[in-house]
C-alpha cells in the first residue's frame, strides 16, 4: 500500500527524482512478488514434496514387514556395533540379544533394542525389517509425510519472501548510494564559492 501511495504521490512532484520513482516502483514490484510468488512457490514445493514422500511412504509400506521377535538374554550393557541407520532412529529401549523369522522365512539372531522396560527370556516385542529379515526403521505414515510437505512448503514460501525482500533492500540500497554519489558531484560543481555574496549574479 505504501508502494502505490508512494507511485501515486511523486506522479506529477516536480520535486521527484528519478531514484524516488524507481524506489517506488522497486517497492510495489517486491509487494506484488512476495503476495503472489512466495505462495506460489510454497504450495508447488509442497505439492512436489507431498508426491515424493507419499511415494516414498507407500513403497516403505511395501518393503518393510513387522516381525515378532523373542528374546534370548538381556545385553545390559552397551550394543555392540551395528548398521547406525538400523538403530539410530528407533525408540530408546531395552538391549537384548533376540530371534525372530524374516518375511522370507529366513531365521535371524542378533542385538537389537527392544521397547521393554525389563525384557526377560522368552518375552515378545515387534521389529520392523525388510524382506531379508534386516532391521530397519518403522515405516513413514501418510500423516507424517504430509506435514513434512506442509513444513516444505511453507519453508520455501518463507524463503521465496526473504530473497524478495533481500534483492528490495539491495536495489534500494544501490539507489539511494547513486543518489548521493549525484549529491557530491552537484556540490563539487557549485565548488568552494557556494554562499558566498554575489556568486552566481
Amino acid at each position: 500500500m505504501r508502494a502505490l501511495s508512494g507511485l501515486w504521490r511523486w506522479r506529477h512532484n516536480p520535486l521527484c527524482r528519478a531514484t524516488d520513482l524507481a524506489e517506488a516502483w522497486v517497492a510495489l514490484v517486491a509487494l506484488l512478488l512476495i503476495a503472489v510468488a512466495a505462495p506460489v512457490t510454497g504450495c508447488l514445493v509442497g505439492a512436489a514434496a507431498q508426491d515424493a514422500l507419499q511415494r516414498s511412504a507407500l513403497q516403505q509400506r511395501h518393503t518393510r514387514h513387522p516381525v515378532t521377535a523373542t528374546v534370548v538374554r538381556d545385553m545390559g550393557g552397551a550394543l555392540p556395533e551395528t548398521d547406525p541407520d538400523a538403530t539410530s532412529t528407533r525408540e530408546t529401549g531395552s538391549r537384548v540379544l533376540a530371534d525372530w523369522t524374516a518375511p522370507d522365512g529366513t531365521p535371524r539372531h542378533g542385538p537389537v533394542l527392544a521397547d521393554l522396560k525389563s525384557p526377560h527370556q522368552g518375552d515378545h516385542f515387534r521389529l520392523w525389517t525388510d524382506p531379508h529379515g534386516r532391521i530397519t526403521t518403522r515405516p513413514l505414515d501418510s500423516a507424517t509425510a504430509t506435514t513434512h510437505a506442509v513444513l516444505a512448503g511453507v519453508g520455501a514460501a518463507l524463503l521465496t519472501a526473504a530473497l524478495v525482500e533481500g534483492g528490495r533492500r539491495l536495489t534500494v540500497w544501490r539507489l539511494v548510494r547513486r543518489r548521493y554519489a549525484r549529491w557530491d558531484q552537484a556540490w563539487d560543481r557549485a565548488g568552494p564559492d557556494w554562499g558566498k555574496a554575489g556568486t552566481g549574479s
